[in-house]
């Protein structure tokens, strides 16, 4: 099936190269030419692991191309996908639906009859109809006549495992309110039907507000053992025996209850921010998802205030190494990661601050003004007053802990992420300061 793919952001490039490696001829459309020229050279502007492979691969293929041009990404197209940017709108926490809508409108110019039209982007409720009437009414102003439907298939994508998530999802949602849409959406998902991948259809609505639950309930399960992680700190127990011990509960399940510095990336901030906006406008306040926002907020600045503790109250003078500042491993994603708030707070309070971060130095060096960048965790380190370890990449999973407090002037290891025991890095002579651990 040839399929059309309108922004080669994170969702729309990882969604149009899977599509092309399921064997689909797929064409990525981008206004951005400066971009398009480096997808069509293989080129990846993005850190995902295994996507320039997969990228070069369908293109040598012949299954995947990039155009600036709508039009020649819509011929012939049976489903055409809008991927754009959904941020969060500044002031009132909506999501900002400017680039969905004008892709709507500029679709409807170029849209052949009984093409499908599939909102990729998360988008809150209501927002699937309305660019059914955008298409509509730019049909009326024009002129055409041409039937298309429309449909909802929001993705579940985690950066760092997008493809593996692409490829065996959990499950998929789509939206449809027709037979010939669900059957296109069927036909374009058939190969996952080898791997026994739950399709689920539903209603429009349903869809969307999927997609913004689901995001919402994990930051919450965040939230809650970060809390738990608190209690822990005052009373003398140990957040990681607890999470064992209510992540067994089948009920409940071990994921996303690692105590840490506070959530960010580019879906869980926005999307529970969209959702306490639209439980506002509808009058149904979503006030544990308004309390997560507010906790998750105060937890970053919370970790300010550990770091100053544990270097006598205050940081000035202080040198600080920094050991990773995405806001998870596995990406370049800085978007609300712990550090923006962290870091700058500890360049404020006159410390000397080193950082270091495999994929995060792109977008990090404007983010982060009045740091040293360095290039691995010992040379971070060296002459050190303490290390905080703030994103768990692998290269930082297995340090030489007694290599790193050698070259460090003090003798403080505050570990953000809870990677390392505490007696292992007290037998490397250092002082250990975890998250929830007493």
């Amino acid at each position: 099936m040839r399929i059309a793919m309108i922004g080669t952001g994170y969702v729309g490039l990882v969604s149009g190269v899977c599509f092309s490696d399921f064997g689909h001829d797929v064409v990525c459309v981008d206004k951005i030419e400066a971009k398009v020229e480096t997808l069509r050279a293989g080129g990846v502007p993005i850190y995902e692991p295994g996507l320039d492979d997969m990228l070069r691969r369908n293109v040598e293929a012949g299954r995947l191309s990039f155009t600036t041009e709508l039009a020649e990404a819509v011929a012939g197209a049976r489903a055409v996908f809008i991927a754009v940017g959904t941020p969060t709108r500044r002031g009132d926490g909506h999501a900002d639906l400017t680039y969905v809508y004008a892709a709507a409108k500029e679709l409807a110019d170029v849209i052949e009859p009984g093409t499908v039209v599939v909102t990729k982007s998360t988008v809150p409720v209501g927002t699937n109809r309305e660019v059914a009437r955008v298409i509509a009414a730019r049909l009326a102003e024009t002129g055409r006549d041409c039937a298309f439907e429309v449909a909802s298939n929001p993705e579940f994508l985690r950066e760092g495992a997008a493809i593996e998530d692409f490829m065996r999802p959990d499950r998929v949602v789509v939206g449809v309110e027709s037979e010939d849409a669900q059957a296109v959406m069927a036909e374009i998902y058939r190969p996952l039907s080898l791997r026994e991948a739950p399709v689920m259809y539903t209603s429009l609505e349903s869809a969307e507000i999927i997609k913004y639950a689901a995001n919402a309930f994990l930051a919450t399960k965040i939230t809650f053992i970060n809390e738990i992680a608190d209690l822990c700190e005052k009373v003398g127990g140990d957040v990681k025996a607890v999470s064992k011990g209510i992540g067994m509960d089948g009920r409940i399940g071990p994921k996303f209850l690692h105590a840490g510095p506070g959530y960010g990336g580019s879906c869980f901030p926005k999307d529970t921010a969209a959702l306490a906006r639209i439980g506002q406008d509808h009058s149904v306040p979503m006030r544990i998802v308004e309390t997560v926002i507010d906790v998750n907020d105060a937890r970053k600045r919370r970790m300010v205030d550990k770091i100053m503790d544990a270097l006598g109250g205050s940081v000035n003078g202080k040198s600080i190494a920094i050991l990773g500042v995405t806001f998870k491993p596995e990406t370049d994603d800085m978007r609300d990661s712990p550090s923006l708030t962290i870091v700058p707070a500890l360049v404020g309070g006159g410390a000397k601050v080193a950082v270091t971060d495999p994929e995060g130095r792109k977008e990090g060096e404007a983010l982060l003004p009045g740091v040293r960048w360095a290039e691995d965790a010992y040379d971070a380190a060296a002459g050190a007053d303490a290390v905080v370890l703030m994103t768990e990449w692998n290269q930082f999973r297995a340090l030489d802990l007694p290599r790193l407090h050698a070259g460090m002037s003090g003798d403080l290891f505050i570990d953000l992420r809870n990677v390392y025991e505490p007696q292992t890095a007290r037998d490397a002579g250092f002082t250990f300061v975890g998250v929830g651990r007493s």
